[in-house]
């Protein structure tokens, strides 16, 4: 059984937490977004009630707390008293840099708290989004930036003089190199494989599909590749997927190879059937 605090983040990260015993960080903090946000409560057949409280006021200013902060910050050598430094000659004393100074401690102590092979996903929003990147990678090191991930939360909004702001910021590090990673899969759906799957010789190794492997324009030049995983060694010559022989041997396993010109139009496609 979890356990669950109800506090300000900061202070229960540095009273109750020891450090390296966590796996994996989601944070969803503030975005400075000038918003207040309110929590409401429900009455007992399920209903709103009138009552609500003030949750969290998202606006920041530039105070005596922040003051404080950014010099306790400074005050430590390294990357995030660097980056803290650079921000503040940048972006003076306003309401971002209020909100970086509020950011930096916390990321911190999650690093603290994080294993070696824990991770952490930071949601933000296009507002902070940018600093908080610099800001993380001072405080996790941009060796161990792995991924932005961008969630499309709505709809294109009907704003007739600039970009619509519909999408969210998922910053993705690790503590280390060494991280714990556990690969996501969902089946394809029956119109997928029967769309794309389209053949099957019945030799119990299920549907295939027949595509465009030719690799055009994959070289530079004596037999250089432009791109990776462009050239192959199949033929003995390093050239892109396109054999001069219709056989080919691979670790004692023989292929045919059939070229088509349908359903891709002139370009070759390559059918590698095997005959053991």
């Amino acid at each position: 059984m979890g356990t669950l605090y109800y506090g300000d983040n900061l202070d229960i990260l540095r009273r109750y937490l020891k450090d390296e015993t966590v796996d994996l960080v989601y944070l969803d903090p503030p975005f400075n977004s000038a918003q207040n946000y309110n929590a409401f409560f429900q009455e007992k057949d399920g209903t709103a009630a009138a009552s609500q409280i003030q949750a969290f006021e998202d606006t920041w200013s530039w105070n005596q707390e922040s003051q404080r902060t950014y010099e306790e910050l400074v005050m430590q050598p390294g990357k995030v008293s660097e980056v803290m430094q650079a921000f503040r000659t940048f972006l003076g004393t306003n309401d971002m840099m209020a909100y970086l100074a509020m950011m930096a401690p916390r990321l911190v102590e999650l690093r603290r708290v994080l294993k070696l092979t824990g991770s952490l996903y930071l949601h933000c929003d296009p507002t902070a989004s940018h600093y908080l990147k610099l800001l993380c990678d001072a405080v996790f090191g941009h060796e161990n930036y792995k991924s932005e991930i961008i969630w499309k939360r709505t709809t294109t909004h009907n704003d007739s003089k600039r970009w619509s702001d519909n999408t969210d910021t998922l910053l993705f590090y690790s503590k280390s190199a060494p991280f714990v990673w556990n690969p996501q899969h969902d089946g394809y759906g029956t119109g997928y494989v029967e769309g794309k799957y389209r053949y099957d010789d019945h030799d119990g190794r299920g549907p295939y599909r027949l595509d465009n492997m030719s690799a055009r324009n994959a070289r530079a030049g004596h037999g250089q590749s432009l791109g990776r995983h462009l050239s192959y060694q199949l033929t003995g010559k390093g050239a892109p997927w396109l054999p001069n022989s219709k056989a080919i041997s691979v670790a004692g396993a023989h292929y045919q190879c059939e070229q088509q010109s349908r359903p891709f139009g002139s370009r070759p496609i390559l059918r590698l059937r095997h005959d053991n």
